[in-house]
């Protein structure tokens, strides 16, 4: 095959030959919607290598045996890549795609009930029910207080709107300082250099993070020690987190509460000490799963944009990993 740049577009002569592999995980459905939009039939993706001819892979991981330059595209079927990317070395050309589908609506929407439970004093008062016990609580109001939503992509972008349609101040975060309007959902947007001034008066600290070289243990001591009381919710990639400097502003007072969607090692074991840290919430990396539907679309649109030469709005830079 001929070598081809970094993250190109396949060819339309070499699409046309390419053998479709899914992930045994697809549903039967899925898979005959996919076989029906390439005009082809699918073969199981697993460790051995098939056939000679390029290959087009829809699935979770890709084995090793595939990371070769036979790989024109692999249609990854998580909105995060870098296990994908960690796990070996990406064939040079290969493109890779990603599903987002409506996962951004299901994060802002799961970010939105924990602050809207926590603002009611929900956990609270599921404590005292268990203990039959009567005795008001203060509840406060969302609005005029301020989230901060480390992340101004599809994903942080979302939640940032549904807070903002409650009258929450967003203030995005983003890798490096931007110019001109802010994108929809934000209030402001500011550089990763500059967060420490809105630290101190966030009432929510939200992390959609992808995990990259950059912002592994992004969250430390450092940015912990800046938080005056507020709460911390991750749906980005538990290893963003130093789980030890969370653990230290939770016990001293500086993070009023934490809730994890997502951990540096999943799934925890049961005698993990992370289930021992006090006023935090873990949840089973659940905020934004999968369906069907949303691989089907944003498969399509791929399809769609590679079969036209272009590049497809949800290509991963493999080099950043998002």
């Amino acid at each position: 095959m001929t070598p081809r740049t970094r993250e190109e577009v396949p060819a339309p002569e070499l699409l046309a030959r390419a053998r479709l592999l899914v992930a045994p995980e697809l549903s039967a459905p899925l898979v005959r919607e996919l076989e029906r939009i390439t005009g082809r039939g699918a073969e199981p993706l697993g460790d051995g290598e098939p056939a000679a001819g390029p290959l087009l892979c829809v699935g979770a991981a890709l084995p090793g045996g595939l990371r070769t330059d036979r790989l024109l595209w692999f249609h990854s079927l998580n909105a995060g890549t870098d296990p994908l990317l960690a796990a070996g070395p990406w064939p040079a050309g290969a493109l890779l795609t990603r599903t987002v589908g409506r996962m951004g609506e299901r994060i802002a929407q799961y970010v939105l009930g924990w602050v809207l439970a926590e603002c009611q004093s929900v956990p609270e008062f599921t404590a005292q029910h268990a203990r039959a016990h009567w005795e008001r609580l203060p509840t406060e109001l969302v609005a005029g207080q301020t989230a901060l939503v480390y992340g101004t992509g599809r994903i942080g972008g979302a939640v940032a709107g549904l807070l903002r349609g409650c009258g929450v101040r967003t203030v995005g975060v983003a890798r490096t300082a931007r110019t001109g309007p802010p994108p929809p959902g934000f209030d402001r947007v500011i550089g990763a250099e500059e967060d420490a001034g809105e630290l101190v008066g966030a009432r929510w600290v939200i992390s959609t993070l992808p995990l990259t070289g950059a912002t592994e243990g992004f969250f430390g001591a450092g940015r912990f020690a800046a938080l005056r009381r507020a709460t911390f919710v991750n749906v980005g990639r538990g290893a963003t987190v130093d789980l030890g400097a969370l653990e230290a502003a939770l016990r001293d007072g500086r993070v009023r509460r934490a809730v994890l969607d997502v951990l540096p090692t999943e799934p925890a074991a049961p005698g993990d000490p992370v289930w021992q840290m006090p006023r935090t919430v873990i949840t089973s990396h659940s905020s934004g799963i999968t369906a069907d539907e949303d691989v089907l679309v944003d498969f399509t649109a791929c399809w769609d944009a590679v079969a036209a030469g272009s590049r497809p709005g949800l290509t991963v830079d493999v080099v950043r990993g998002y």
